[in-house]
């Protein structure tokens, strides 16, 4: 397997090299190597994986500020509340 290389990022992997840019390299690699990996000092990295904490979760799925100020002032606190329990129930604190 070849893996193409721009910017010390693999942009893509094939079994076959072909002509590229003079601003891209081929690197042999193994069948794991995927789209987005990187060169690191030579060798082929895969990314770090990034597991978010309850927390982060919630933050990200919570609605913003202003859309849960419009829910409380549209639809009442109770709404508000059942909205914000589905995401509460869906990361509970460990």
């Amino acid at each position: 397997m070849k893996a193409l290389i721009l910017n010390n990022k693999v942009v893509d992997v094939v079994n076959t090299k072909f002509e590229v840019a003079p601003t891209m390299t081929w690197m042999d690699c193994t069948s794991e190597c995927k789209n987005g990996w990187t060169v690191v000092d030579g060798v082929l990295t895969a990314p770090v994986e990034i597991v978010l904490t309850y927390d982060k979760k919630r933050k990200q799925e919570y609605p913003s500020i202003a859309d849960q100020l419009d829910d409380i002032y549209h639809n009442g606190i109770d709404a508000w509340k059942a909205t914000i329990k589905k995401t509460k129930d869906k990361y509970p604190k460990p």
